[in-house]
């Protein structure tokens, strides 16, 4: 559970790192700061992760559970039949090639 806390944690904070890098990389320090914030979150002494996940991340998923679940359901239903359509359209490029070929 430790290490599902620090990953989700790490996850969020990577997606952030990618827009904040380009607004504030030149701040001073901001490097370093970065290392000592994944340390923090890393560290079994200060269990950085585990806290911020308690306090803000499972709060807010666990507020957003059922819309989290809709969206997961339409995106099963979506690529189901994305899948489909790509299938009956491989299907068919499949069966002209083989036409024209038998054709020639």
């Amino acid at each position: 559970v430790r290490w599902m806390m620090y990953w989700i944690v790490f996850a969020l904070f990577m997606a952030t790192e990618t827009f904040t890098d380009l607004l504030i990389s030149w701040f001073p320090f901001y490097y370093e700061i970065k290392m000592a914030f994944v340390v923090w979150l890393l560290s079994p002494y200060t269990r950085g992760a585990s806290l911020l996940y308690r306090k803000f991340i499972h709060p807010t998923l666990s507020r957003k559970e059922k819309e989290i679940d809709t969206y997961i359901i339409q995106a099963r239903e979506r690529s189901y039949e994305t899948m489909v359509r790509f299938g009956k359209r491989g299907l068919n490029i499949a069966a002209t090639a083989a036409v024209q070929a038998a054709a020639k």
